[in-house]
């Protein structure tokens, strides 16, 4: 057995369990022996019976006298009641609705328990304990009681009791031979605990204070990894050619001229230094991040501009259908007096469009579409990631500018280029705000850019929490602003592992809504199972005014823009992050109307309290994103998947100075060994990291 060992070919896991932990991520023994625990319980303190105190977590090691199982009379719960004996007494250990414990345990066994102990009238017992059994005392090694014991994240079927099991074995015959990844000089100068050592540690304590030593050994280590694959790919960008871009001024004055709004000096800002990057003859690599409604795509089209009437072409990718849409009808309203073609892509529909000189749509097949774009007759194409297939050629790719799907390096820019010497330029843009440690550490290989500061004219939103008391008078501030001609969303919780309760909900809170409460008004739904075309259609008609109120999951979260809309109500507002409802609120306040943002909720617990509270006090996003970080921590941070990164690194995001300190340890190490080649183990297990965070 080794680490790349498949799951499958360790004793005790069969096909079902294989199943249930890939949800946890576990394909390979690494993977296993990799899963951290997220807690402990100090179960370490072995008592005499005759000392127990109630209310305490203890261990107790004696002789079953006595077991059985009943159920109780009204529930009719299962009970197993066992009596426990050692030398200085007995005790009751109590289990509920796990009967098999009656066959399992028999009486004159040596066992261990651990648990919690609780006192009624008739003495001490141990509540639910965790069980060992003894079969040799002078061997025996404790793993479910009698000790620190680890908890781990689990998946329905898999508990933290069958992990422990499944892992000891090849925890104890691998830990010795795992190499060191890290150099011998990193871990003196930062005291860290050696991996062969930490392993072990971190899932068998011998004390909570070498769990602690193990976790920051792998904290640092997975932080230590981030830093180093961000800053070397800044480094193998910086080696790469691009075409270099002079800045048209006259282009972009004669651009900036012609909009119908005012730029804000941070768009100012932001697009200078992108048109900056644009003059060297490197890659640029810059993330553009600006609150919800701050301008971000008019900045992105001046770079695109500057770009195009150089000669080159530029591709404007979006995660979804619906967003890549919006961008094509709003980016042509900004660039149609410059005379250029703008052409659609998306992987769902059979036909694309390409924007002609008449300001007009005109419908052309997909063959037609990519042998333009080979060519170089279309100069900007927009789409999804259908954009990188590999049918999709571009005849003088210059430009890739990224909304919300900020993960793209070296290997995918020269997959759109093919066969080309030179790497396109690339912008990415983000209205999730990031916490300056996420940003530091995740995009480190990116420049920055902030626009933060919202258009003149618009006023600040008003967020309001509602509790369910005070629900009516938010519905009668819902029909004025409709009496007044505009517009409300109202969205219903989206929850992953539910898809179809999902749909059920809106369409329950839709009937509710359009019969009961605003049986006078136009109510229109929406949500993800809907047909495109559907959605499309609904969407265009609540632009429109043809409806009201839009009762809709959260697939309003972007790209979309009504500015008559004042009114966004979020139902079970609870059960969102802290970012995803700024990103809803910013749906409303695109105009010069006052604007509401009542937050729903029916919980009182004082988190919730705290995070709905941040939010209506929050002046923007950025702000936001800080005490997001703060309350819930960083794992919440808009998903830890959307990240790719491992748990550790993500809680070690709230500590500043280990984040500052494995940057610098890393740049340190790079500028004396920039290619690692006295580190080959360093290198294998950066670019398998690389990887992990690159695409996850």
């Amino acid at each position: 057995m080794n680490l790349q060992t498949p799951i499958q070919q360790v004793p005790g896991i069969g096909p079902v369990y294989q199943k249930k932990l890939k949800k946890l991520g576990i394909k390979t023994v690494s993977d296993l022996l990799f899963h951290f625990p997220h807690r402990y319980e100090d179960f370490s303190n072995i008592v005499p019976i005759a000392k127990i105190k109630a209310g305490e977590n203890c261990s107790v090691q004696g002789k079953v006298l006595k077991i059985q199982g009943s159920r109780t009379w009204k529930k009719r719960v299962s009970l197993t009641q066992a009596v426990i004996e050692d030398e200085s007494g007995a005790v009751k250990a109590v289990w509920f609705n796990q009967p098999y414990l009656a066959t399992t345990l028999k009486e004159g066994e040596n066992i261990v328990l651990s648990g919690k102990a609780d006192w009624d009238k008739n003495g001490f017992y141990l509540s639910n304990p965790a069980y060992e059994k003894i079969s040799n005392e002078e061997s025996f090694s404790p793993t479910h009681t009698g000790r620190i014991i680890p908890i781990y994240p689990e998946t329905e079927g898999i508990s933290s009791r069958w992990l422990r099991y499944i892992l000891k074995p090849p925890l104890t015959e691998l830990a010795s031979r795992i190499q060191e990844p890290l150099p011998f000089e990193v871990i003196k100068e930062n005291n860290l605990m050696p991996i062969k050592e930490a392993i072990w540690q971190i899932h068998f304590p011998s004390s909570l204070e070498n769990a602690g030593k193990a976790r920051e050994r792998f904290s640092f280590q997975d932080l230590f990894y981030i830093e180093l694959w961000a800053l070397r790919e800044r480094m193998r960008l910086a080696r790469e050619k691009a075409s270099a871009f002079p800045m048209n001024l006259d282009l972009i004055k004669r651009m900036v001229d012609s909009l119908p709004f005012k730029l804000t000096d941070s768009q100012r800002k932001a697009a200078w230094q992108i048109l900056k990057d644009l003059e060297k003859p490197r890659p640029m690599n810059r993330l553009l991040e600006g609150d919800v409604g701050s301008g971000k795509t008019v900045v992105a089209a001046m770079a695109i501009i500057n770009v195009i009437k150089a000669g080159h072409q530029a591709v404007l990718m979006a995660p979804t259908e619906i967003l890549a849409k919006q961008h094509f009808k709003t980016v042509w309203d900004l660039i149609n007096k410059f005379r250029i073609d703008v052409g659609l892509l998306t992987g769902k529909s059979d036909k694309f469009y390409s924007r002609k000189l008449k300001n007009q749509e005109i419908e052309i097949s997909r063959r037609k579409l990519l042998e333009k774009t080979k060519n170089g007759d279309i100069s900007l194409i927009i789409g999804t990631h259908a954009l990188i297939q590999d049918k999709v050629k571009f005849g003088k790719l210059a430009l890739v500018v990224l909304d919300e799907q900020h993960r793209f390096g070296v290997e995918q820019r020269a997959k759109l280029l093919h066969n080309s010497r030179t790497i396109p330029h690339l912008l990415s843009m983000t209205a999730t705000p990031i916490p300056r440690t996420l940003a530091l550490t995740i995009y480190g290989d990116l420049d920055l850019s902030l626009i933060e500061e919202l258009p003149s004219g618009r006023k600040k939103i008003i967020t309001k929490i509602v509790p369910p008391e005070e629900r009516n008078s938010a519905y009668e501030l819902i029909r004025k602003e409709v009496k007044k001609g505009r517009q409300a969303f109202v969205i219903c919780p989206r929850i992953e592992e539910e898809g179809k309760l999902e749909v059920k909900s809106v369409k329950r809170e839709y009937e509710k809504l359009s019969k009961e409460i605003f049986p006078e008004l136009r109510l229109a739904m929406l949500h993800g199972k809907m047909p495109g075309p559907e959605k499309e259609k609904t969407m265009r008609d609540f632009k429109n005014k043809k409806s009201d109120i839009l009762v809709s999951t959260s697939v309003v979260e972007v790209g979309v823009d009504v500015p008559n809309a004042t009114c966004m109500v979020i139902e079970g507002a609870d059960r969102f992050g802290l970012a995803q409802l700024h990103q809803f609120r910013g749906r409303v306040g695109r105009s010069k109307y006052q604007s509401h943002c009542l937050l729903f909720t029916d919980s009182a617990a004082d988190k919730t309290g705290r995070r709905l509270k941040a939010l209506t006090e929050a002046e923007n996003g950025f702000d936001l994103a800080e005490k997001d970080l703060e309350i819930r921590g960083p794992g919440d941070f808009k998903g830890k998947r959307q990240w790719g990164m491992p748990d550790l690194a993500m809680e070690s995001l709230k500590n500043i100075p280990l984040v500052e300190k494995t940057r610098q340890t890393a740049k340190e190490i790079l500028e004396k060994d920039p290619a690692l080649r006295n580190y080959p183990g360093l290198r294998e297990k950066l670019d398998e990291f690389g990887e992990r965070i690159h695409w996850e």
